[in-house]
């Protein structure tokens, strides 16, 4: 088979820096517009983005709303990305969507060059919150490869509120540990300000926002490996799941593995003393490379929103 030329590589490179420049041009026309579509005309921008980078698996909804099987609801969401595949479920109320948390793999909040001051990082806190605290259900059911998922169902919750096995002096092995017992999205500010957001990164996993012509992408500071990706995405914390988590097995001897394993080597540089980043081919690479740690969401938890429908019809 013919390897490809440096020279294709190269001009794919290319292309993703000219995306990046058109891009960064089209949001400073929304930037500049007084006009009341201007918000609207900004999230079709970065809705194009996401479009080109995720997987066609991935659906990506405006304007909606994210629900858990307790009632809760999130604060309106500018760009929700969820696999509609795997999780069929987009709840209607009119021209309103809610879609359940256990489908949702990206949220994203789009802002203008407005980004700081007191009342910007107030509304974005309490936005980010009303994500953060919208929990998924293990009340599934399901047939996999190896026989039938029960979730939680599978465990009895012991006297300090974990769930265990039972006979309570049965030994959790790994093959019944869970590699996802509570998932979260991932958080993502776009912004138009041409500065850095770093004092944002307690709250947003991933901040993009134009820089010069380009576009500059930011991670949380405090995730620098998947494994510690893994666990933030895939166990969120809740001490009823403390004794089943499955751990993320770092103990392969290869080298490459190791260096797979830091989030910083998934950048692209288009320069050999790696000083000028193609943020775009960066971001595609991380992202997914996030999004593979997810996987396929958490089984869909029928029973649980079945509950919450019939407690809360009644009432």
């Amino acid at each position: 088979m013919k390897k490809a030329a440096p020279k294709i590589i190269q001009q794919i490179a290319q292309n993703y820096i000219h995306l990046e420049e058109s891009i960064t041009s089209q949001l400073r026309m929304a930037a500049g517009s007084h006009h009341v579509t201007s918000g609207t005309f900004r999230e079709d921008i970065w809705k194009s983005l996401f479009e080109q980078i995720i997987p066609r698996k991935f659906s990506i909804e405006q304007s909606v709303f994210i629900i858990d099987s307790h009632g809760l609801v999130s604060k309106e969401v500018d760009l929700a990305i969820f696999d509609e595949q795997y999780t069929p479920y987009i709840f209607r109320l009119g021209r309103i969507k809610y879609i359940p948390i256990e489908a949702v793999a990206v949220v994203v909040q789009c802002k203008s060059n407005n980004i700081y001051g007191s009342d910007t990082r107030e509304n974005l806190e309490v936005w980010s919150e009303s994500i953060t605290n919208l929990k998924t259900s293990l009340k599934s059911v399901a047939r996999i490869h190896t026989g039938v998922a029960k979730g939680e169902y599978g465990y009895v919750l012991d006297k300090d509120g974990q769930l265990r096995l039972e006979p309570e002096e049965l030994e959790i092995l790994d093959k019944d540990k869970l590699a996802q017992t509570s998932t979260r999205p991932i958080q993502i500010l776009c912004h138009t300000k041409d500065t850095s957001s770093i004092k944002y990164d307690d709250l947003f996993d991933i901040v993009i926002y134009p820089k010069g012509e380009r576009l500059k992408v930011e991670l949380k500071a405090g995730l620098k490996d998947l494994p510690s990706w893994y666990d933030s995405l895939n166990h969120k914390q809740d001490p009823r799941y403390k004794r089943i988590i499955k751990p993320f097995d770092t103990k392969e001897p290869s080298e490459d593995f190791q260096k797979a394993l830091q989030v910083d080597n998934y950048k692209v540089y288009e320069d050999k003393a790696r000083t000028k980043e193609i943020g775009l081919l960066s971001l595609t690479f991380q992202l997914n490379q996030l999004l593979m740690l997810i996987n396929n969401p958490i089984l869909f938890p029928h029973m649980a929103y079945v509950d919450m429908f019939n407690t809360n019809i009644s009432k």
